[in-house]
C-alpha cells in the first residue's frame, strides 16, 4: 500500500471503555447513521446530523487510504436501502483527550440492535504517535487489531456484545447482553 498522500490516510486505534467519562453530556456530540454497500473493500455510507458522504477505506486495520466525497440527503436516503446487513445508528462524543493537545477521543454510543456496545476510537497524524499514545484510565481493552470492533465488521455480523460481551456496556447500565 502506497501511504504517500497522508492527506487520505487514516491511522486509529479501537478501544473497550472500563467506564463512561464524567460529564458524558457535556461534550460534543453527533448523531451518526451508517450503512455499508461493501465490506472488501470498505464502501459506506453516513449521515451525521445533517451532513452526508461515502466513504471508501482500502485495507487495514490500524492505517488505511480513505475518500470522504460529500453526498445529498436525497442520495444518501436512496443508497441506505441497498446496504447489505445492519444499519448501524449510534451517538459519538468528543472528547479531548488530557496531556495530548492534538488529540481527541471519538465515544461511539451505540443503539438500536447494537445498544450495550461502546467503543472509543482515536486518529492520529503518523504512526509514531500511534504507537506512543498511553490511553486515559477509563479506556479499557485495545481492539484495534480485532476485526470484531470495526464497523464494517459490525454491520455483517451484529455486535460482538452477543457472542463474547466484551465490549456491552452491561456495566455501565446502558443494557444487558442478549
Amino acid at each position: 500500500m502506497d501511504y504517500k498522500n497522508k492527506k487520505n490516510i487514516e491511522i486509529e486505534r479501537k478501544f473497550l471503555i472500563k467506564k463512561l467519562p464524567d460529564n458524558l453530556d457535556s461534550y460534543p456530540k453527533k448523531k451518526i447513521s451508517q450503512g455499508y454497500l461493501n465490506t472488501s473493500p470498505v464502501i459506506r455510507i453516513r449521515s451525521e446530523d445533517n451532513k452526508y458522504f461515502l466513504t471508501y477505506k482500502g485495507n487495514g486495520l490500524i492505517k488505511h487510504t480513505e475518500y470522504n466525497l460529500p453526498l445529498d440527503k436525497i442520495s444518501f436516503d436512496k443508497l441506505i436501502q441497498k446496504c447489505e446487513g445492519f444499519i448501524i445508528y449510534k451517538t459519538r462524543y468528543i472528547i479531548p483527550l488530557k496531556g495530548y493537545p492534538a488529540l481527541k477521543a471519538e465515544l461511539d454510543v451505540f443503539e438500536d440492535t447494537f445498544k450495550g456496545l461502546v467503543i472509543v476510537e482515536v486518529e492520529f497524524e503518523d504512526d509514531q504517535s500511534a504507537g506512543l499514545f498511553i490511553p486515559p484510565d477509563w479506556f479499557g481493552e485495545d481492539v484495534s487489531l480485532d476485526k470484531n470492533y470495526h464497523n464494517s465488521n459490525l454491520s455483517i455480523k451484529g455486535s460482538p456484545c452477543k457472542t463474547t460481551g466484551r465490549g456491552c456496556g452491561r456495566f455501565l447500565g446502558l443494557t444487558k447482553p442478549l
